[in-house]
């Protein structure tokens, strides 16, 4: 299922709306969607370097406001449909013993959920779960997720010449990369929990 939501991702970055789906999935990925937009940013990027801060941009906003999203569904919603995305990550039995100790240093969490590879939903969510002050996850989000999206937006417009041909020549390894990465991101997400 997500090598083909991956796939799916990859075929919007070309498309003619593709500045729409990138914000779309921006915002679902801080809140339930598997995948991030980087999968959509650096072929954006690369393809139109000139508009890379400003793909940057749409992503850092759009992952904010997903954030809030995640945010209410802790809050709201936790014991349906947070429960449920908690399951499908895999997290929901080491939560209860997170979430005691989450609003000690969840500032510190989200900037680092936000800027790695670490699911960033599962943080927004147990933010709002535990009743983060919303000042706290909104402005952590922002540094941490701008600092993410920006840095992929420099590589790409200023070495997008040679990373794309980086890329074309050693794609099964920046692939499994990605997918350490990916994958990475889980672990410590379970690691911390």
């Amino acid at each position: 299922m997500l090598k083909r939501l991956y796939e799916w991702m990859l075929d919007k970055a070309g498309h003619p709306q593709a500045t729409k789906w990138l914000a779309g999935i921006s915002f679902a990925e801080s809140s339930f969607f598997p995948i991030p937009p980087d999968v959509m940013l650096a072929p954006m990027c690369l393809a139109k370097p000139k508009r890379a801060y400003w793909y940057a941009f749409i992503c850092t906003v759009s992952s904010v406001l997903g954030a809030l999203l995640g945010y209410a569904i802790g809050f709201f919603l936790f014991e349906t449909v947070g429960i449920a995305i908690l399951e499908f990550y895999g997290v929901t039995d080491k939560f209860d013993l997170f979430a005691q100790n989450f609003n000690e240093q969840g500032w510190i969490v989200v900037l680092l959920a936000g800027f790695t590879p670490l699911p960033f939903k599962v943080i927004t969510i147990a933010a709002g779960s535990t009743s983060m002050p919303l000042y706290i996850l909104i402005f952590a989000a922002i540094i941490a997720r701008s600092a993410r999206f920006f840095l992929v937006a420099v590589l790409l417009a200023q070495f997008g010449a040679p990373m794309k041909e980086w890329i074309d020549k050693n794609f099964a390894l920046a692939t499994t990369l990605g997918g350490i990465l990916f994958v990475g991101g889980f672990v410590a997400v379970k690691w911390l929990l």
